[in-house]
């Protein structure tokens, strides 16, 4: 059975914050570990952003538009690299 998370394993966003629960594998099915966001019918959809860190920058970014303060944006960022995807 497939473990459950409770954070994207590649961007560390809520999945309950996901508007469509997650993402999904290549046979359609329900992805429970990574977002909508960042894995669609079994890829990444951003393979530029392959370090942990490069994906650090694109979330505080993301965070910045959304009207977060910088040291906000770098606190929900700083255990990017403890996720799935990066170890």
């Amino acid at each position: 059975m497939e473990k459950t998370y409770r954070n994207c394993q590649s961007c560390g966003m809520p999945l309950k914050r996901d508007k469509n629960g997650g993402g999904t594998n290549k046979d359609g099915s329900k992805c429970h570990m990574y977002c909508s966001y960042c894995f669609e019918e079994g890829e990444f959809l951003s393979p530029e952003i392959d370090t942990a860190e490069k994906m650090q920058a694109f979330c505080k970014g993301k965070l910045k538009e959304m009207g977060y303060p910088g040291f906000i944006a770098g606190f929900f960022t700083k255990g990017i690299p403890k996720l799935e995807r990066w170890k």
